[in-house]
């Protein structure tokens, strides 16, 4: 009887410790991540160039500067 009633703590303490240790579902929200959600396509912004009719330099700028998210000048 004895041998039973110390397996039935064990068992009842490991379940205790494995819930304990389990992570919260609802603790805190989630990091936000180091990069950026989306990207413009490189697609999207050649096709911004072409209504500008940038060339050369000034559209490779303009493409770079587009697909890197940041505000046009």
């Amino acid at each position: 009887m004895k041998i039973t009633a110390a397996l039935a703590t064990l068992v009842l303490l490991g379940c205790g410790a494995a819930f304990a240790a389990a992570p919260a579902t609802t603790a805190t929200p989630a990091a936000p991540s180091a990069t950026p959600v989306k990207h413009t396509s490189l697609k999207a912004c050649n096709k911004q160039a072409d209504g500008k009719k940038l060339t050369g330099a000034d559209r490779t700028a303009f493409v770079k500067s587009c697909h890197a998210g940041k505000p046009a000048a």
